[in-house]
């Protein structure tokens, strides 16, 4: 026979296949290629060595009943397949609301620490601008009102009356 140059889409016209069939059997075959002037792939075939059979495309009358019967014995299974994977599904999305509201939890927690500590870091840092003999001779508020100036000793009394001469 003559050998003659194919593209792909050419010799799947030929055997009656796809492009992409006739590249896959090229390249089994190992059928040697070239490259045509506009960058196509062409085969260089011989149709008459090529012994190519299609595989049959839709089923024998033979077949039918043993798909029906294996499609019996597989459905209830997929079934029971199907039922084990709902629950688990389940479980899986009472188990993350769960987790999702003690995250929710959590980050309240969190942002009610946060807002203890900013307070607390006030509180420090107004007593840390005072100074340490005023911190140590802290006055006490009274019921009425009026402040008392708590007990101290007679060298704390001196520092304090220099500080107010000066």
């Amino acid at each position: 026979m003559t050998i003659e140059m194919l593209s792909y889409r050419q010799l799947g016209e030929r055997l009656g296949c796809s492009r992409d069939a006739a590249r896959a059997l090229v390249k089994r075959l190992r059928l040697p290629l070239h490259k045509a002037n506009d960058g196509k792939a062409l085969v260089s075939v011989d149709l008459g060595e090529i012994n190519h059979n299609l595989m049959p495309t839709d089923s024998s009358a033979d077949q039918l009943p043993v798909t029906a019967s294996l499609k019996k014995r597989i459905e209830p299974k997929l079934e029971a397949t199907a039922a084990i994977h709902q629950a688990e599904l389940e479980r899986e999305r009472e188990r993350a609301e769960r987790l999702m509201s003690e995250l929710l939890r959590a980050k309240a927690d969190a942002l009610a620490a946060r807002a203890t500590v900013s307070r607390l870091e006030g509180e420090l840092a107004a007593l840390r601008s005072r100074p340490w003999w005023r911190r140590l001779a802290r006055r006490k508020k009274q019921p009425s009102g009026s402040f008392d100036v708590p007990q101290t000793d007679t060298n704390v009394q001196a520092v304090f009356a220099s500080s107010e001469v000066a």
